[in-house]
């Protein structure tokens, strides 16, 4: 059964409120997912990675087409044919040289007589040769013995079947890495919005407190309207905060292969949960630098391995080639009805073909051109190598400039929330103004803020270097086959 269904299933009975039917159809299903089980859906329901499968088990029927040419192969077929006109032969004979004893007195037959036999003769119409219907009907095999060029192409069909596994384990790389990035932008949008709502709920909050103020005439108009100016400001903040956290849903939602419409997904953590775990990363981020699992390098590698297997197919080409073949058929030939006075007659063979090539100029070239794209994917995996290697470097300096900043957003929330503290304290029992108090606001929003953005950089840098280096371990998440 489809993943999509038992959450939704789980999610409805979990619910003890009753809905109308109507109401079911229209709203979206509640369902609080984790990154794991939210990757596992992906891998299962989208349609790139369905797709890259299919190519697998099409390349496997392909190499098995390749394999299939090596067996023998027989037919069976029928001929009839019906003679409109038949062929004519004419025989010519000597009289003069088969008759000569006769007129020296052989038979007794007169000159004459001879004269007039051979005349007769030039006047015949010929013997009419073959017969109206003939009939053949059997069987035909045929089988190569030596084939270079097809043994070679075998060898070529195992590589294309690696190569449309890495494209497959490419897919699903970069379909994790699409996801995972989906799902940090989901928490930052979330986390984000809390905290545009949290500074809305303080802005309220003053001018509230204002406005009973005023009310009590210990304040001024002006201070009434500041703050209510100040709250009007951060609701549109909060609606495009709202706005994107339906955009990210959508996103994460179309990446895992479901309907948006059928299911919301609430994250079960939040950005913050992430941070304990960045400096061990970090650690084994700088220590791994292996870029052997790259799917990118490794994909190159085997295409040079097809271009190597094509030049062997290109090579054997001046290799001899022998085949097998026979047949065993019967005949039957008649006139009148072809329904009727049948006479059939087997007759069988079996031969052998054997093919030498001598001069093939085409080929020649179609070797030199094979071995000029072998050496060119050697200078291409070189270059390929080098620009692997800088951006696992930069990525590496990027995570680690990032951890460094989380640091200090980090401080940088906790001295803004005690400044915050402070200024409230000093505000409520008038020792600080308005603007100190805003400022504190502000300020701690603003921190908050990059804070929780330092984190989502982090998480993104870590994504892409895991996806560069090909070390996100999808055996989880595969099938058993």
């Amino acid at each position: 059964m489809n993943p999509i269904y038992h959450i939704a299933l789980a999610a409805t009975m979990a619910s003890s409120a009753p809905q109308q039917a109507d109401t079911l159809a229209t709203t979206p299903v509640q369902a609080v997912m984790s990154l794991d089980r939210c990757i596992e859906i992906a891998l299962s329901q989208n349609p790139t990675v369905i797709v890259a499968d299919m190519e697998i088990e099409r390349t496997d029927y392909s190499r098995k087409e390749t394999l299939a040419q090596l067996f023998p192969v027989v037919n069976f077929g029928a001929t009839y044919t019906r003679m409109l006109a038949k062929q004519t032969m004419y025989m010519n004979f000597d009289m003069g040289a088969m008759g000569g004893g006769a007129s020296a007195g052989g038979d007794g037959d007169t000159a004459d007589e001879a004269a007039s036999r051979a005349s007769s003769s030039k006047k015949d119409d010929g013997i009419k040769m073959g017969l109206d219907n003939s009939w053949s009907v059997g069987f035909n095999a045929s089988m190569p013995l030596i084939a270079p060029q097809l043994w070679q192409s075998l060898k070529l069909s195992d590589s294309q079947i690696l190569q449309s596994v890495e494209t497959a384990r490419s897919s699903r790389l970069s379909l994790v890495n699409q996801v995972k990035s989906a799902w940090y932008t989901l928490l930052l949008t979330i986390d984000s919005r809390r905290t545009i709502a949290e500074n809305l709920d303080m802005a309220r909050l003053t001018a509230e407190i204002y406005e009973k103020q005023y009310a009590l005439g210990t304040a001024s108009q002006y201070d009434v309207l500041r703050t209510s100016v100040a709250v009007k400001n951060i609701e549109p903040e909060l609606a495009q905060a709202e706005v994107a956290i339906r955009q990210a849903r959508l996103q994460l939602a179309v990446l895992m292969g479901i309907d948006p419409a059928d299911v919301e997904i609430t994250p079960d953590k939040g950005l913050s949960d992430y941070q304990d775990a960045m400096y061990h990363q970090a650690i084994l981020a700088e220590a791994h630098r292996d870029i052997s699992g790259n799917s990118e390098l490794r994909q190159l590698d085997i295409s040079t391995s097809m271009l190597e297997r094509s030049l062997a197919i290109q090579k054997a080409a001046f290799l001899p080639t022998l085949a097998l073949s026979a047949n065993y058929n019967w005949t039957s030939s008649s006139d009148g009805s072809p329904f009727k006075n049948f006479r059939w007659n087997p007759y069988s063979m079996i031969g052998l073909t054997l093919s030498i090539p001598l001069i093939d100029v085409h080929n020649v070239y179609a070797t030199k051109q094979a071995k000029i794209q072998v050496d060119e994917m050697k200078w291409r995996r070189a270059d390929l190598t080098r620009a692997i290697n800088m951006q696992v470097d930069l990525a590496i300096d990027n995570i680690n400039t990032n951890v460094r900043q989380i640091e200090s957003c980090s401080e940088s929330v906790r001295q803004a929330d005690t400044a915050y503290g402070i200024a409230r304290q000093s505000f409520d029992i008038g020792a600080a103004s308005y603007l100190d108090l805003r400022d504190a606001e502000l300020a701690l929003t603003r921190s908050r803020l990059s804070y929780y953005q330092a984190i989502y950089n982090y998480l993104v840098a870590t994504g892409d270097l895991e996806l560069m280096l090909g070390t996100f371990d999808l055996t989880p998440y595969t099938p058993a086959r």
